[in-house]
C-alpha cells in the first residue's frame, strides 16, 4: 500500500510544554484514519505539524512523500483542512466565502458544491458573522471538501452539528474513500471513530498509545451501570459476572463498570427488586483514565484559531 502520510520519531515540545512525542506512523492511501484522543492530547499539534503551519521538535513527517518542512505548498495543494477552531471573514455571505475559497484552488465543480449545500442545510445567503457555531462549521466542511482534494485533514469535524447533520456528514466521508480519498480525522469521540474510520491510532499525553483496526476499539468500550433496589442485593452476584468490575455497593446502590454485553447484568438484576437503573457510556477521557491510567500533570498546549483550506 502506499502510505500518503507518514511519520518517523515525530516530536514537537513547546518549551517546558509537551506537544507529540516520538509518533511513528503511517496512513495509506484511500483509508479513512482516525486520530483518537482526550483534549489536550496533541491532536491538533499533529496536524498542524504535517500541515507545515508549525515546525518538528525533531524526526520528520512526510504527505504524498514529499517532506513537510521542505515543500508545503505541494502537499496543500492535494489537502482540504478543517482547523478545530478556525475564523473567517465575517462580512462576506456563507455562499461569498465558498466562492472565495472555490476560486483560490482555481474553481470547483459547481453541482458538487451545491450538493454539499443541500445535503449539509446550509443557507448560503446570510453573513458569516451571523451564523450559529454549528453553521459555521459546515461552512467548513465545505471549503474543505468542494474541491475533493486527494488527503483530508479534518480536526474534529462534527463539533456543533446536530445529530441528522453529523449522519449526513459521515455519509460524505463514506462516499470519499469510496472514490479512493484519503481521510485523516481526529477526534474524542468514540462512537465517531468507528462510523467513519477504517483504521485508528489512539494518542495520550502526546504519545501513541495503540494503533489499532477501528473493530478492535470495541474492548475499550464500556458503560458505567448504577442499580438501585428496595431492598439488600449481593455485591458479590455481580462481581461472578463476565466483564463486570468495580462493584461498589453503598446501601442499596450497586455501581459498577460494565465491558462488553450487558445482558447478563440486567438478567440477574431482575432476580431481585430493582428501582432504577441508570447506564451511560463515559466519556472517552474517563475510558483513557480506566485503561492507560492517570495523566503524569504534563501541560498540553494545543492550536489557536485558524483558517479553514
Amino acid at each position: 500500500m502506499t502510505a500518503v502520510i507518514k511519520t518517523e520519531k515525530l516530536t514537537k515540545s513547546y518549551g517546558t510544554h509537551r506537544g507529540i512525542v516520538d509518533v511513528d506512523m503511517e496512513v495509506n492511501e484511500g483509508e479513512a484514519f482516525g486520530f483518537l484522543g482526550p483534549n489536550g492530547a496533541g491532536k491538533t499539534t499533529m496536524i498542524r505539524t504535517l500541515l507545515d503551519h508549525i515546525r518538528p521538535t525533531s524526526g520528520r513527517a512526510t504527505v504524498f512523500g514529499i517532506e513537510t518542512t521542505v515543500d508545503p505548498v505541494a502537499i496543500h495543494r492535494r489537502i482540504g483542512y478543517l482547523p478545530g477552531e478556525f475564523a473567517l471573514y465575517d462580512k462576506l455571505t456563507g455562499g461569498q466565502t465558498l466562492d472565495y475559497f472555490a476560486n483560490l484552488r482555481g474553481g470547483v465543480d459547481a453541482a458538487y458544491q451545491r450538493s454539499l449545500i443541500e445535503r449539509l442545510d446550509v443557507d448560503t445567503s446570510r453573513k458569516f458573522r451571523e451564523y450559529s457555531k454549528g453553521n459555521k462549521q459546515k461552512i467548513g466542511l465545505i471549503i474543505a471538501l468542494q474541491h475533493r482534494p486527494d488527503l483530508l485533514l479534518l480536526d474534529e469535524p462534527t463539533s456543533g452539528l446536530d445529530p441528522l447533520i453529523q449522519q449526513e456528514f459521515y455519509g460524505v466521508i463514506r462516499e470519499a474513500k469510496d472514490a479512493g480519498r484519503t481521510v485523516f480525522l481526529s477526534s474524542h469521540i468514540l462512537s465517531e471513530v468507528e462510523k467513519t474510520c477504517d483504521r485508528v491510532a489512539i494518542i495520550r499525553e502526546g504519545q501513541l498509545a495503540r494503533v489499532d483496526r477501528t473493530e478492535s476499539l470495541r474492548d475499550l468500550a464500556h458503560h458505567q451501570v448504577e442499580l438501585v433496589f428496595a431492598g439488600p442485593v449481593p455485591a458479590s452476584a455481580f462481581e461472578a459476572i463476565d466483564g463486570v468490575s468495580d462493584v461498589v455497593a453503598d446501601d442499596h446502590v450497586l455501581r459498577m463498570r460494565v465491558s462488553g454485553n450487558i445482558a447478563p447484568v440486567v438478567r440477574e438484576a431482575a432476580k431481585y427488586e430493582l428501582a432504577d437503573f441508570v447506564s451511560r457510556e463515559p466519556s472517552l477521557e474517563e475510558t483513557f483514565l480506566a485503561e492507560y491510567g492517570k495523566s503524569d500533570g504534563s501541560a498540553p498546549v494545543e492550536a489557536s484559531v485558524e483558517t479553514a483550506v
